[in-house]
């Protein structure tokens, strides 16, 4: 996804950016990937940390080795779960959990990812990890999950057997939906993988503000990428802003410490005028540099 947008911008004629993403997406996955681009790649890092909101299909019955439907099969069971079930059990992976990373993910292992080694045939053992999933629910039909829009034809009553459930999860970062999609059907008693898996969310920017790679390659030919950029300002909507005096703002670009800043701690934008000028921190009475823009 990088490399498209350093193409389109070659293609487009722009002067060459830094150009940073803001969360991997698995191959079988569609869905929100923020990009940055100039000076929002300072950004990534908080992309990279926050919250994402997924949709997922997990297939009962059949287990593959990287636990989505490009793997081969490694088990199967003859059991399927009722919606009742499926609805018991999810509390279980609510909250803070401990789950088992894929062995086909981007993990390293001694120095190599973990999906290297795992297609080379070694055997990969990665240890548990805590992560949190803020919220678990099943998507009814007509909710319009995936990538285009279509649910099941037929509503889900509680005693219907399922060959499959499409569910919603709001996870912290680090969260492996192939895993909690595993670790669902062994709760359940059978096994199964994901089906489908597309993210909604990623911290604040939702498939509202999304574009289509066919979108991106147009706008570049067409010299129009500007109407689908998003200010820097985007992917700090959690953060408050503070304003700060020209002198402050030339103190902040140099790096220097303010006190005597009356504000509450923690973390702000500073802005002068309508220019961010650095993402900082206010604690005691220092408020002090975290990250700076060159805008």
């Amino acid at each position: 996804m990088v490399g498209a947008v350093k193409r389109a911008l070659r293609e487009g004629g722009y002067p060459k950016v830094k150009v940073g993403h803001g969360g991997t997406l698995d191959p079988l996955a569609s869905g929100v990937l923020p990009i940055a681009l100039g000076e929002a790649t300072k950004l990534s890092g908080r992309m990279l940390e926050a919250d994402k909101v997924y949709e997922f299909t997990i297939g009962f019955g059949t287990q593959t080795d990287t636990l989505d439907a490009e793997g081969a099969v490694v088990a199967t069971s003859d059991r399927r779960p009722t919606l009742a079930e499926v609805e018991a059990v999810l509390p279980r992976f609510t909250g803070a959990i401990e789950q088992v990373p894929p062995a086909f993910s981007a993990l390293k292992v001694d120095g190599k990812r973990a999906y290297a080694l795992a297609r080379a045939g070694e055997a990969v053992a990665l240890a548990r990890r805590k992560v949190t999933v803020h919220g678990l629910r099943v998507r009814h039909p007509g909710e319009g999950w995936g990538p285009d829009g279509v649910g099941m034809d037929a509503s889900l009553r509680w005693h219907d057997v399922l060959g499959e459930v499409t569910l919603e999860a709001h996870v912290s970062k680090g969260t492996y939906i192939r895993s909690l999609a595993r670790d669902i059907a062994y709760a359940l008693e059978t096994v199964g993988h994901v089906t489908m898996l597309h993210r909604s969310k990623a911290g604040p920017f939702t498939l509202e503000q999304a574009i289509s790679l066919d979108k991106l390659g147009e706008a570049a030919k067409a010299r129009s990428l500007e109407q689908h950029l998003l200010p820097l300002t985007a992917g700090l909507d959690d953060i408050p802003a503070l304003p700060v005096t020209p002198d402050q703002a030339g103190a902040l670009r140099q790096g220097r410490k303010l006190i005597g800043i009356a504000a509450q701690p923690g973390l702000h934008l500073a802005i002068s005028g309508d220019t961010p000028v650095a993402l900082v921190e206010l604690a005691g009475d220092e408020l002090r540099v975290v990250r700076g823009f060159n805008l």
